[in-house]
């Protein structure tokens, strides 16, 4: 691997984040995720995994420190320059965010579309997305109906449809069953395995216990690792 190719894909320097009017969400966080590493985030509900995965697409901005994303700081980062940034991150909210009054269809179709895909292309990708995560027969369902496990999978569906360099993920397995699990993480691992930069933020220990990539623990707003990982 060229010096080039192991360039940092996330690099925080002392990084907190502060809510009113006493919750210190994250204190003093510096790490540095190399351009196609697989890292997984674990620790306590409220530990932070939410915000630091905020902080990376400029969902949130920190109280003080230093974000960048592929070399660019992006605290100060706005409109064209924001968005052009945020077509090369995919993002699977713990929430979903998922839009109710259209189909699944409609609701992974998003990302291509504001990226100017073919109309061609975006059937396609969207066909072989549902198949991959067994839910082909959910294609014109409106994801209001669905279950929240299905929901979760859409989610994920969604954010890595437009191929993005850097893939942000908040606790994806919560509402699913292990063979859906296994679908998933089978995803994730093969976009890694394409090139792309994965974060992980979970609790499920069962997702990490078995696999070669860095683990890292929250705990009280500071960053601990657990262990060391390699750029496959």
């Amino acid at each position: 691997m060229s010096e080039l190719d192991n360039a940092a894909m996330v690099e925080l320097i002392k990084v907190s984040k502060h809510y009113s009017p006493n919750i210190q969400a994250l204190s003093d966080v510096s790490i540095s995720i190399d351009t196609g590493e697989m890292v997984f985030v674990t620790g306590r509900s409220g530990a932070g995994k939410t915000t630091f995965l905020k902080l990376l697409c400029k969902m949130e901005t920190p109280t003080k420190g230093l974000v960048e994303i592929d070399g660019i700081d992006i605290r100060r980062l706005r409109g064209k320059p924001l968005a052009k940034l945020r077509q090369t991150i995919g993002v699977a909210y713990q929430d979903f965010k998922l839009l109710s009054d259209r189909t699944v269809a409609e609701n992974i179709a998003v990302s291509m579309e504001v990226s100017y895909r073919t109309s061609n292309q975006i059937r396609k990708r969207v066909r072989a997305l549902l198949e991959e995560l067994d839910l082909t027969d959910k294609h014109n369902s409106m994801t209001g109906d669905l279950s929240r496990g299905e929901q979760q999978r859409v989610a994920l569906a969604r954010a890595v449809a437009n191929s993005p360099k850097l893939i942000l993920v908040d606790e994806p397995t919560g509402n699913l069953d292990s063979t859906s699990t296994g679908r998933v993480m089978d995803m994730l691992k093969s976009l890694h395995s394409a090139g792309a930069t994965v974060l992980i933020a979970t609790h499920d220990h069962t997702i990490y216990r078995d696999v070669d990539h860095r683990l890292i623990e929250l705990r009280d707003g500071k960053m601990h690792q657990l262990r060391d990982g390699v750029v496959q």
